[in-house]
């Protein structure tokens, strides 16, 4: 028996192989989670690192090899009415979710000097909008009375500062805040809410020279792994975690900034 037999996860952001959403995914089924994930192929292939198109379909197979119910959905976070539109297909398919994990986001480059509003608003819309509405839509339907689980992915804005990502650090910023307040909030009604802060994950964008850089930061020698964070993440979940609320979680090996 799974430690989390029964349950009903959403993860969003699942879209590669090698990706965080895709370890957070193989993490919980294997726990015997049921999952419904989230992709968004347009976004990915805009990226520098590479993807095939059919990735979310084989992590979807991949995920039902450990014998639990796997569904998924393209899905802009952009569209206002992502979350209903989400959230719909979730109950309709697999059932009343108890877990929500906001592991999308939206990063471009850019400081003072070339941001503009436009690339604000999708950083915005993505990493802060969404991620509110959806533990909003996810909070006011728990009927459960326990074990609702959310769980926020951060960048450990509060740790240091990320010179060219000036969009990406200040609305990922503001999921600390979210978090710390929205636990304080849904508390009576059974849900737990947390962040977790992978740092520097080799997810596929890292060259080795970047690897090999990063590796002298981190006292351990080596960079963090996707399945470092989604094992965290599985924890908060369960409930071994369920006294821990709204915690800022920096998981990232003692990374030296």
């Amino acid at each position: 028996m799974g430690t989390l037999d029964g349950k009903i996860a959403i993860v969003t952001g699942v879209s590669r192989l090698r990706g965080i959403g895709a370890a957070i995914c193989k993490e919980l089924a294997e726990a015997g989670c049921q999952i419904f994930f989230t992709y968004w192929t347009d976004y990915d292939e805009q990226m520098s690192y590479q993807i095939e198109v059919n990735e979310p379909l084989m992590i979807k197979e991949k995920l039902r090899q450990s014998g639990v119910e796997v569904q998924c959905m393209e899905l802009d976070l952009r569209d206002i009415l992502a979350p209903e539109k989400l959230f719909k297909e979730v109950v309709g398919q697999l059932g009343d979710p108890d877990i929500l994990i906001n592991n999308a986001a939206y990063s471009s480059n850019n400081g003072y000097t070339t941001l503009t509003a436009e690339e604000l608003d999708k950083h915005y819309f993505v990493n802060v909008r969404a991620t509110m509405l959806l533990s909003n839509h996810f909070a006011q339907a728990f009927r459960k009375g326990s074990g609702g689980r959310i769980i926020n992915l951060t960048s450990g804005q509060s740790q240091g500062p990320m010179p060219g990502e000036l969009a990406y650090a200040t609305t990922k910023g503001a999921i600390d805040a979210l978090t710390v307040t929205l636990a304080q909030e849904v508390a009576p009604l059974g849900i737990t809410v947390n962040a977790v802060n992978p740092g520097p994950t080799n997810s596929g964008w890292m060259t080795e020279e970047i690897k090999q850089d990063l590796a002298a930061k981190f006292p351990l020698g080596r960079v963090g792994e996707p399945e470092d964070a989604a094992k965290v993440i599985k924890f908060l979940v369960t409930e071994d975690a369920a006294w821990m609320t709204g915690q800022v979680i920096h998981s990232e090996g003692g990374f030296i900034r």
